[in-house]
């Protein structure tokens, strides 16, 4: 069975609208770069209880899923308490992250040209950044040194822990991509084709859809538009899966299409 893929965004500023998600497509296309996709994705506001609940349904699953935001160490960031919870562990300060985090201090102080004073308060709270799940693996941030962290839940699943900040979160991202996760990429096991169907109705093709389906075990994909600037109402219609079983497949697509006498625009090879 293949390895999944899911992406939890956190932050109430996503759902208040304050701010636009960027997380979701790039981590579509960090995955779709590497012959993978997401199977689901999630967001969900700063309320602990909420938070706790959605980490401990990730866990109790298995693959892979990324966790973005609310890693910090002010009030409303909640995530590194919610994941001890729904691990049922509790946290500790990690010996590793509380050295980078140490070095990134060190780093300010002397960009700064004044004395590192280790017994500052701010800098004492910084500390609490590198506060994990007990039993935590650390992930390197290439931006500041701030690391993220990797738990494994009873049901194997492997969930990362990376800040909100796109600068810092899809480096960690595409790093784990293509070295943890290296044997996983499909970049030559993995293709879509498609093609435009002008005027079309999904309902009067779903019947060939599902034909093409169940006869050569791809997953076929429908995606309607009512407004195109350049082919108006049409529907991309196209397969995607190992390339030998593509081929055949998207070949009888087309064929049942040029059977319903549809108008066929031009075709994709993803």
């Amino acid at each position: 069975m293949s390895t999944t893929f899911g992406l939890i965004i956190v932050g109430d500023e996503i759902l208040s609208g304050k701010r636009q998600d960027k997380h979701l497509p790039k981590v579509a296309e960090l995955l779709a770069a590497r012959g993978l996709s997401l199977a689901w994705a999630q967001v969900v506001g700063d309320d602990p209880d909420r938070i706790t609940a959605t980490l401990r349904d990730a866990f109790a699953g298995q693959g892979v899923v990324f966790c973005s935001g609310g890693i910090g160490a002010t009030p409303d960031d909640h995530t590194r308490q919610c994941a001890a919870r729904a691990l049922g562990v509790e946290l500790a300060l990690h010996p590793e992250a509380a050295r980078l985090i140490e070095s990134r201090m060190r780093d300010v102080a002397a960009e700064q040209g004044v004395a590192f004073e280790p017994e500052r308060t701010d800098n004492v709270h910084r500390y609490n950044m590198g506060v994990f799940p007990v039993g935590a693996e650390i992930i390197q941030n290439p931006y500041n040194k701030i690391p993220g962290f990797s738990c494994v839940g009873p049901g194997g699943a492997q969930v990362h822990f990376v800040p909100g900040f796109p600068v810092m979160a899809w480096p960690m991202i595409e790093a784990l991509l293509d070295h943890r996760y290296a044997h996983l990429h499909r970049i030559s096991a993995f293709q879509e084709r498609s093609v435009i169907v002008m005027g079309a109705m999904e309902a009067t093709l779903t019947p060939l859809m599902l034909q093409i389906e169940a006869t050569h075990g791809v997953k076929v994909f429908s995606l309607p538009s009512v407004d195109h600037p350049t082919f108006g109402r049409h529907i991309e219609l196209g397969v995607k899966g190992p390339p030998e079983e593509v081929r055949p497949a998207f070949e009888a697509l087309l064929a049942g299409l040029r059977g319903h006498g549809a108008e066929l625009g031009p075709e994709m090879v993803r």
